[in-house]
């Protein structure tokens, strides 16, 4: 039983020298990964469509703007692929931007592409 003390203290050593800090840092990931969560899943309520070309998934397209009938808008190019931003459809053969896109609404107020 002379042993028993001494290896009690010796447990109670380690258990504070490494079970404390293993306990605090096992703490600590607990906590960043919950953050980490949380800002994935806010990023995620502002995040842009990669195809978007900065497009945001709420923005106005053109024919909401331009009030076009639904007969019009089946066969509307724009239309078909609502993820992408309308001027980028209507490009002429050459690859310009129309001079009825340069004048538009949707195309002004739409959100600029940030070189990162």
């Amino acid at each position: 039983m002379e042993w028993l003390e001494p290896a009690v203290a010796v447990l109670t050593g380690l258990l504070i020298r490494f079970g404390l800090p293993i306990a605090v840092t096992a703490l600590v990931v607990w906590i960043l990964r919950n953050l980490d969560a949380r800002w994935q899943a806010e990023a995620e309520k502002v995040r842009i469509r990669p195809h978007s070309l900065g497009a945001e998934v709420r923005q106005v397209r053109c024919w909401e703007s331009r009030d076009c009938p639904l007969e019009k808008r089946d066969s509307c190019p724009a239309f078909a692929q609502p993820e992408a931003p309308c001027w980028q459809i209507f490009r002429d053969d050459e690859g310009r931007l129309l001079e009825t896109c340069l004048d538009c609404e949707v195309f002004r107020e739409a959100p600029a592409l940030l070189a990162i």
